[in-house]
């Protein structure tokens, strides 16, 4: 069974997107949208994967979609719109927080801006086929193009000033590393964990080179936790050689970047999305769960995507931490969204 983990680049304008360390309340959302302006935030590119993607899977050639039921049943029209949730996304809480709009509308459907405006979400969704190195070719394109309607000179005020947030090593390990024998027969799992570190370095150097300052990078989430790795590995428990191999990776992101703060004088910031994961399913009753080993659909064990489709789910999905044997619910991706407002303008802004 192979795993697909959708790479997906991300525009939302004047949007402050995933840094996972400290809970909204630690900042009211006045102060979020005061210093966001006081720093000029312009809006914020992400290359991530299926869980910040609205939709735009719908107009690719790829099984990998999500738009039936019973994805969406939560939505607002409890419509399916390709997200990966029951309902919505941690950057569609992000949005409405700082007062733009309830969902971010995919890229895909709004095609390309004919003028930038703050007041609106766009997505570019790219097929999980494409290397981030062709991500960046994409996002080079898009920059030319948005050069060719505001100017070259506004374009690259926009760049600089926004947040570039780069998610990467989840599929990396669970596919290219557990699944494809290439990769595991070359290095052993430490060693292709400092392989991709040297990939992250040409990465983010690519991004300073096409304007980049301000840079987040997700940390690899406990994916020893998934409904779906448990199956596969034949246990009950969140498996702990995969949980230790995603923090050790994370160790080596954190270094990475105190090193590419100083070299290229960006602004660079670590989210620990292992962390807040971890601590809803160590402590599920603080969040309002009540189950955290397998998803809300189907037998919840194996079921995502086309799997999933048309199948039963859980009566009571606020209690449920997955929604399908990889990603979310709607309640714990606005767990997420919760966390991740005030970090990030508190580790990049104060």
């Amino acid at each position: 069974m192979r795993f697909h983990f959708h790479m997906v680049m991300v525009l939302i304008l004047f949007l402050v997107v995933t840094t996972i360390l400290r809970p909204v309340t630690a900042i009211t959302i006045v102060d979020i949208r005061k210093i966001a302006t006081k720093n000029n935030v312009t809006g914020v590119f992400v290359f991530g994967d299926s869980s910040v993607d609205p939709g735009n899977n719908n107009h690719l050639a790829t099984t990998d979609k999500s738009n039936f039921p019973p994805y969406g049943m939560d939505f607002f029209d409890g419509h399916p719109t390709g997200r990966f949730s029951n309902g919505r996304l941690a950057t569609d809480f992000i949005a409405e927080a700082l007062g733009y709009m309830k969902a971010v509308q995919p890229y895909l459907e709004s095609g390309m801006p004919r003028a930038v405006n703050l007041r609106t979400a766009l997505v570019l969704h790219l097929q999980n086929v494409l290397s981030l190195s062709h991500q960046l070719k994409h996002f080079a394109h898009y920059k030319l193009h948005l050069g060719q309607k505001i100017g070259m000179h506004k374009t690259d005020d926009f760049i600089q000033n926004a947040v570039f947030v780069l998610s990467m090593g989840t599929n990396d390990f669970l596919q290219n590393y557990y699944v494809e024998p290439t990769r595991s027969a070359q290095y052993t799992v430490e060693q292709y964990g400092d392989y991709l570190i040297s990939l992250l370095f040409g990465y983010v150097k690519k991004m300073h080179s096409l304007g980049a300052r301000r840079l987040v990078v997700v940390g690899v989430v406990p994916f020893g936790c998934m409904p779906l790795v448990k199956t596969l590995k034949g246990v009950t428990k969140c498996d702990n050689d995969y949980n230790n191999v995603a923090l050790s990776f994370n160790r080596k992101i954190i270094k990475a970047l105190d090193t590419l703060k100083i070299s290229l004088g960006m602004k660079t910031v670590y989210a620990d999305a292992y962390s807040v994961i971890q601590r809803a399913i160590q402590n599920p009753k603080k969040y309002g769960f009540v189950e955290t080993s397998k998803g809300c659909c189907g037998t919840g064990t194996y079921e995502y995507g086309i799997t999933c489709k048309g199948l039963d789910t859980c009566a009571d999905r606020e209690k449920y931490l997955f929604w399908d044997a990889v990603h979310p619910t709607n309640r714990m991706y606005k767990i997420i969204a919760d966390e991740a407002l005030s970090s990030l303008i508190t580790n990049l802004f104060i």
